[in-house]
């Protein structure tokens, strides 16, 4: 029986085992584990937990049916508000959402809201439970541009509502960022993201792959030509951010954004596939969220000594606690309060180092956070070949360029309404990172819901 004060442990890959491999570090819960975690749930009336979900899933609802063993309706439960809900499990900020509200937590551990979440999904996959659709199509046509999170969430609403829906994918793969962007330890391609993406399609939503949007076709040409009552953007925003140093141009530097697709989706790490990566020896990844977590990860599973090289402190790293956690448990450095000046370049233009400089904390600025400040006389050399970029993105200008009417603030961003995702073009709807620029999975997801329901309000109205 658990203690209700601590959660159940979950079983993880030993971290000098799996700094050498591609699996998935965290195991996940079994039945029994899980039934154990999910009577720590007290069902709060006033459930805060929901109040953390972008999606407001029921949380209390789906795990007193874990409690009871009922593992299909849970699922079900799950289903009514989230499409993806073996990702979600996975890749979620949970700490500071769900269960960052969670009662139990005032006097012990949060419930493992986002584990117990992933076993039931998990369960539906290796049971081939189906998505409760539509019973019948309503003749209206919606055109969703993108396949990562927002997008699979808007077209999954829509397509239990009735609409007739078709996504546009400019890359060969489905899933967006699911399957370039994150790791296959953090997030299984085959054995998740592309049963998930098959749950979508059973619902009906149809999927066309390469397909440009501002190339192949444009969004005026889908209205105007093809038949589509309204389009949803969730492109998401793959566009890398650089510092602007000396020797960025250098061979040896990556965007985060090229370092995890050539080995998520082109497969780097597999030695079987023709598409390798000069994957470095000792690699210096400059950032602190989730992503240069990924690219660090990666760096090391490929050989490398890695250096996370983060300007500000530990307790002001914006990637996941539990991130942070597995990366130094498999032997990533973390360089903290630390800022490059320069990448050293030799004389056949490789990176040989990069000059550094401590930094101190001074005053809070506009984010709130305390701005980091140079320490006067501290530069110093780090030697290396690589350096890998992780200092966020924006979106691709491309859609918004080939779109009349179509409004986009200073950073690129699609300006949208936050709650119906309405944008200045009258059947243009967005969200996800094309909107916020790079955000997570789940606020995606949420701006994938919201676009769904502005649509049917819009195409029931009309």
């Amino acid at each position: 029986m658990a203690d209700v004060l601590k959660k159940v442990p979950v079983r993880e890959q030993d971290p000098q085992v799996r700094a050498n491999n591609f699996e998935e570090v965290c195991l996940g819960y079994n039945k029994e584990e899980a039934m154990d975690e999910a009577t720590r749930c007290i069902n709060c009336k006033n459930a805060k937990c929901i109040q953390g979900c972008p999606v407001a899933i029921n949380i209390p609802g789906f795990i007193q049916e874990v409690k009871a063993g009922n593992i299909e309706e849970a699922y079900k439960i799950i289903g009514q508000a989230s499409a993806l809900p073996a990702i979600c499990g996975r890749v979620c900020p949970q700490e500071s959402q769900c269960e960052g509200k969670c009662i139990r937590g005032i006097k012990g551990e949060p419930v493992s809201i986002g584990k117990l979440e992933r076993f039931v999904a998990d369960y539906a996959l290796e049971n081939d439970i189906k998505p409760i659709g539509a019973e019948s199509t309503n003749g209206h046509k919606v055109a969703v541009i993108g396949s990562g999170p927002a997008g699979l969430t808007c077209a999954g609403d829509l397509a239990k509502l009735g609409y007739e829906v078709t996504v546009f994918e400019a890359l060969h793969e489905l899933g967006g960022v699911l399957v370039y962007g994150i790791p296959e330890f953090r997030l299984p391609k085959h054995a998740v993201v592309a049963k998930e993406i098959e749950k979508v399609k059973e619902l009906g939503v149809k999927f066309e792959t390469n397909v440009v949007i501002g190339k192949s076709t444009t969004i005026d040409q889908l209205i105007e030509e093809e038949g589509f009552e309204a389009v949803f953007v969730g492109s998401g925003a793959g566009l890398p951010k650089f510092m602007g140093i000396p020797g960025e141009n250098a061979n040896g530097v990556f965007s985060a954004n090229e370092y995890l697709t050539r080995s998520n989706l082109m497969k780097a790490f597999d030695e079987s596939y023709d598409t390798p990566i000069v994957a470095g020896t000792k690699v210096a990844v400059v950032g602190g969220g989730n992503v240069a977590m990924d690219a660090a990860r990666t760096a090391l599973r490929l050989g490398a000594e890695v250096h996370i090289v983060y300007r500000r402190s530990e307790e002001e790293l914006p990637a996941r606690v539990e991130e942070v956690h597995h990366a130094k448990e498999e032997g990533v450095i973390f360089d903290l309060l630390t800022n490059p000046k320069e990448i050293l370049v030799d004389d056949k233009g490789y990176v040989k180092g990069m000059t550094v400089v401590k930094m101190e904390l001074g005053a809070p600025d506009e984010s709130g956070r305390r701005r980091p400040v140079e320490v006067a006389g501290s530069e110093y050399t780090i030697e290396l070949d690589t350096v890998i970029m992780s200092l966020g993105t924006s979106p691709n200008p491309l859609i918004s360029s080939t779109t009349e009417g179509l409004e986009v603030n200073k950073w690129q961003c699609i300006v949208a309404d936050e709650e119906t995702g309405k944008t200045t073009k009258e059947g243009v709807y967005a969200g996800g990172d094309a909107v916020t620029g790079a955000a997570t999975v789940i606020l995606a997801m949420g701006a994938g819901k919201a676009g769904a329901k502005g649509i049917h309000e819009y195409l029931s109205n009309k």
